[in-house]
This record gives C-alpha cells, structure tokens and sequence, in this order.
C-alpha cells in the first residue's frame, strides 16, 4: 500500500460495488483513516475486496467503522442507472457517498480513472486504487458488505433469481431465471439479458434495513 501523504491530510478513500450487475442499486463507500488507522488496518489485512472472501471482508467492517475518522455510504438506484448509464450512475454514488461525510475531506483518492464532474473537491484519480491505497480499500469492502446483505435481502423480496448467491451478477442460473421468469423492477432493462419488468416497486423502500 502507498504510504506517502500530506501530513494531517485529512484524505478519503472512494470506491463502488456492483456497476457490473445485472440488478439491484450501485453501491459507493467513503472512508477518511489516518496514517495510523491506515497501518493497523493493513496489518488486520484489508487489502482489495476481491481478494477477501466474504467472510474476510465481514470480520473487518468493524475495526474499519472503530478506526476511520469518518465514513459514509451512497448509492444510484436502478432508475439513476437507467436514467444516466453505469458509468454516470457509479460516479453519482461516489458523489453522494463523499456529500454525506462530516465534514469535506482534503483529498478524495477515487478508484479507477474518471473523475467525478462538478464534485467540488481535490481529487486524484488511482488506477486499481484499491490494492494501493487502504482508504480506497476500506472503502471497497464497506460498499461490498453493505451490498452485498442488501441484495440477500431483496432475494426474499424476488426468489427464484438466486440472488443471495449471485449478488446480482449474471451467473447462468441468474440469465436462465431472467428467461424464464421474466425480469423484475430492480433489474437494469437496459443491460443485455435484461428487458422491461412489469411490475412497480417504491424504489426508496427497498434499500432500507429490515
């Protein structure tokens, strides 16, 4: 992990989950550590989500909660999705992940290589941010938790899509449910393998904790 920074920066890591899903919201975490948070949570192993299985990255949402100085989530809805695209979507979540954090963080290190339009804030875009930076890496694992539980709510909301296995993702029990059963109104019609649901949902009542 890179270690250099401004001293007394206060720095925040952001990354989303879920842009390549066939349903369900994109997910953006923010997380602001200090250099000394960043050390202990290297040594307990935060690292890429991906490279954590999931229960891994569950043991470690707790020390990244106790020892940030402040984290937030955001999310883009399947309609924001629909009504801008992926990318546009993804960036939107990260706006609104970073506009929820205390206070404005000094640098915003953004996974990936777009930044984000009219944030109004010092950025740095960081390719594969997330196995360079522990900000981005705490980030990325709060935002795949935090889905990730969403999405296996929402399977006893919409069964036979198995998404509490797929998280969303186009496995082949996934696409084959999808023609069979047709798609609901928490898929992305506008992604391939996906057309228009018939039925209605209120969106905003979805993504909040049972």
């Amino acid at each position: 992990m890179v270690s250099d920074r401004p001293p007394a920066a206060k720095i925040a890591g952001v990354d989303e989950v879920g842009r390549g899903c066939l349903f369900g919201p994109v997910v953006a975490a923010a997380v602001v550590l200090s250099p000394d948070a960043c050390l202990r949570l290297q040594a307990l192993g935060v690292t890429d989500s991906k490279r954590l299985s999931a229960a891994q990255r569950a043991s470690l949402v707790g020390p990244i909660q106790a020892l940030a100085t402040d984290y937030a989530l955001g999310l883009a809805t399947v309609h924001d999705i629909e009504r801008l695209n992926i990318l546009h979507a993804s960036l939107l979540a990260m706006t609104r992940a970073l506009r929820r954090l205390t206070t404005p963080p000094d640098l915003c290190l953004i996974d990936g290589n777009q930044p984000i339009r009219n944030l109004g804030l010092s950025q740095q875009t960081v390719v594969q941010g997330d196995r360079l930076h522990t900000e981005i890496a705490a980030a990325s694992i709060l935002a795949k938790v935090w889905r990730d539980r969403l999405i296996v709510r929402l399977d006893r909301r919409y069964p036979g899509y198995h998404l509490a296995r797929n998280k969303g993702y186009g496995s082949a029990a996934h696409r084959l449910a999808l023609q069979t059963l047709g798609p609901t109104p928490q898929h992305r019609r506008s992604f391939k393998g996906c057309s228009q649901g018939q039925r209605t949902d209120n969106e905003s009542s979805l993504y909040t904790s049972d």
